[in-house]
């Protein structure tokens, strides 16, 4: 019996087969997971939402198709209708605004997005985000900006246009065929014409085989140019004319969708891209030490920024000169607000970079002077590179340059920012 016993107890091991010890099971379970990559950027998106069935509707598509297409891109998006956020800073943590429907309505609304894009944020606005009759209301957004100036003329009802791609080297359009047939929206025309303005470059507009735009005989296009999507080269940002669906206005019912053509969204995803670059966005956390001492060397010609003769005087002229480690080379960096600061000379932290007169023009001269707290004595300091930096002052957003030359003893002014290696200054830390 104790033989069968074994036989059978062997019998049912080989039945069974071998067996993993019990906690190979939950061990298996358990492996880490690799984790989720970081976003590559992070999107805020303002609308309003209270005006017009057609753009209440893109409001809502585009809150169901950016959360999507962030997922496939890795990057966030953030809607909202708290505008103030552009005022009181919250939107520093984001490298890209959008304005799907509106246009901020306040003066510190205003006055905290421009500080965003000239220091250096991204922005992509939708069709109704340029819209206004009263382009004087809020000059440098409408006519600086934008450079559209007021809505001139509309076309009705919404419907598909042929778009030729006028500039195929933009990072947003490089994916783009020379034409294609966009969404169906509502067109705007405008009151300006952007090819006069040096600071727009037009990437798409209305191919003349598009015409008659429009399904109303008396609100159609014929004939003419009209912009669809441009940039202002002063800035990263982007506008899109469309957004704007056909809508059953008595059900309020979609009968278009703003993202149906692919092309189109390419345009969209890599315009996000572009603006979301790390390297061209803010930089909350900025790596300039507040107690560190710098000069200041243009990426030209390589010439530092100079208190002419060692001079600490109000008054005294700063001027591109042979870099040569001096104290009247070297500067420290004092927070005010916003991100701005104050540039002050080592040789008396009191006298800072000035410009002269206070100034809004072209080639204001730039000179040392006692710090009085003036918006022409704060500079924002715009990370391009890693040490290397443009800086825009407060009063007039321009930027500080060299001549672009070599020359010793030019006096250094303000211009409009312009990317130029004049205007792009390594920093390089002083003992």
């Amino acid at each position: 019996m104790r033989r069968l016993a074994a036989r059978l107890l062997i019998l049912l091991a080989l039945a069974l087969g071998p067996t993993a010890p019990a906690h190979a099971g939950l061990e298996a379970s358990a492996a880490p997971q690799a984790p989720a990559p970081a976003p590559a950027f992070k999107v805020i998106a303002f609308y309003n939402g209270t005006w017009d069935a057609a753009h209440i509707d893109f409001v809502k598509e585009a809150n169901e198709w950016f959360p999507r297409t962030a997922a496939q891109n890795n990057f966030t998006y953030t809607p909202t209708t708290n505008w103030e956020l552009l005022a009181n800073g919250g939107v520093n943590d984001y490298q890209v605004v959008l304005f799907l429907d509106d246009a901020p309505r306040t003066d510190a609304q205003r006055s905290g997005f421009e500080r965003y894009v000239r220091a250096g944020g991204g922005w992509m606005g939708f069709h109704s985000s340029a819209f206004t009759t009263n382009a004087g209301s809020w000059p440098w957004y409408y006519n600086g900006f934008l450079g559209s100036g007021n809505f001139r003329t509309n076309t009705w009802g919404p419907t598909t246009a042929v778009l030729r791609t006028e500039d195929r080297t933009h990072p947003s359009t490089t994916g783009l065929p020379a034409a294609f047939t966009s969404s169906v929206s509502e067109w705007y025309g405008w009151s300006n014409d952007l090819r006069a303005n040096a600071n727009i470059k037009v990437l798409a507009s209305v191919d003349p085989t598009s015409f008659p735009l429009g399904t109303d005989p008396n609100q159609s296009w014929y004939s003419g140019y009209f912009p669809i999507l441009w940039t202002n080269t002063q800035y990263k940002m982007l506008y899109a004319n469309f957004g704007h669906n056909a809508m059953d206005y008595a059900s309020s019912t979609r009968l278009s969708s703003t993202f149906a053509s692919p092309t189109q969204n390419r345009f969209l995803i890599d315009g996000l891209k572009w603006l979301g670059a790390v390297a061209g966005g803010p930089a909350p956390t900025d790596p300039i030490s507040e107690t560190a001492w710098y000069s200041l060397a243009d990426s030209a010609n390589g010439v530092c920024v100079d208190a002419r003769a060692a001079a600490t005087a109000n008054g005294t002229a700063l001027q591109q000169y042979t870099c040569n480690g001096t104290t009247a080379q070297q500067f420290q960096f004092r927070p005010t607000d916003g991100g701005y600061t104050r540039i002050a000379i080592r040789g008396n932290p009191q006298q800072v970079v000035d410009v002269t007169g206070v100034s809004a023009a072209d080639n204001a001269p730039l000179q040392l002077w006692s710090y009085g707290g003036g918006g022409n004595q704060q500079w924002l300091p715009v990370r391009e590179a890693p040490g290397r930096y443009h800086f825009t002052t407060r009063h007039s957003g321009k930027c500080l340059s060299t001549a672009g030359s070599a020359a010793n003893g030019v006096q250094l002014v303000q211009r409009a920012c312009d990317s130029s290696a004049a205007q792009s200054f390594h920093l390089t830390a002083h003992p």
